[in-house]
């Protein structure tokens, strides 16, 4: 038997996705203007490919950005966002929990499970937006072991603690692993060649995905929701780098979005 929550999610799920396109075409028109490469990410762009738009039971859009260009889009979207429109970023939002950049709509409001309402950041439906960057020539093996090893030993120090002997060991042992997987990154980023690989910042990619260069820029331009935005070179390529298989369907009960709660109009 379905929840009332449930219903209230089928019910309204349509009306937050156009919501959250809305945001994307706003994006879009300031990258645009700005002469700012993005590009759709993650089960965006495999909504654009599978399905022609979301993800029938998705509710976020997924974006991804150079690191480098991020600092002039921040500025731009400050300057030419609509009143509605919040950019979220670490600075501008202390209390925001992940190290992502987003534009939200602060009509509106979601909730996911992580959120801390303890915290006054911003909750609103919102576009998130990936920074990436250019990737030392590292085998797959060894980026998915740093990697995972630096977003495990960074999400464990930026957990809620308690004062223990346990959390003090914990700050000691992930302390140094994280030091150490940022300082092999760092030395290996001196010596081997950035050109071939493109993936997310390092606190960022806890799968340990890389994208060849290739497989991403140029960029081309994909159909979403009947609507056209920024997609990588080879979108085939791309999401086999994220999901292997990504023209099978998940079971079922896998058909999941990542809110717990949303409104998309607040009163």
């Amino acid at each position: 038997m379905n929840t009332p929550l449930q219903i209230h999610q089928r019910k309204h799920l349509r009306a937050v996705q156009l919501k959250q396109l809305d945001i994307l075409c706003e994006i879009d028109r300031i990258c645009r203007a700005e002469g700012i490469d993005y590009w759709l990410d993650g089960g965006t762009l495999l909504g654009a490919v599978r399905h022609g738009g979301f993800i029938p039971w998705d509710d976020d859009i997924d974006i991804a950005m150079r690191l480098a260009d991020l600092p002039r889009f921040v500025e731009a979207a400050r300057r030419n966002l609509p009143p509605h429109l919040l950019m979220q970023t670490p600075d501008t939002d202390r209390d925001v929990r992940m190290p992502i950049f987003k534009v939200r709509d602060t009509n509106s409001f979601l909730v996911e499970a992580a959120d801390d309402f303890t915290r006054g950041y911003a909750k609103g439906l919102y576009v998130d937006i990936f920074p990436m960057m250019p990737y030392p020539a590292f085998s797959r093996r060894f980026v998915k072991r740093i990697a995972k090893g630096y977003c495990r030993a960074n999400a464990i120090l930026n957990s809620q603690h308690y004062y223990s002997l346990r959390s003090a060991a914990e700050f000691f042992y992930f302390g140094i692993k994280r030091a150490c997987c940022a300082a092999l990154w760092q030395v290996g980023s001196l010596f081997l060649s950035k050109k071939e690989y493109f993936s997310n910042t390092l606190n960022n990619n806890g799968y340990g995905i890389m994208h060849r260069t290739a497989d991403i820029f140029p960029l081309s331009e994909i159909a979403f929701e009947g609507k056209t935005f920024r997609a990588p070179a080879s979108p085939d390529h791309y999401l086999h780098d994220l999901y292997k298989d990504y023209m099978k369907l998940p079971p079922e009960d896998k058909r999941t979005g990542h809110a717990v709660f949303f409104c998309e109009e607040l009163k």
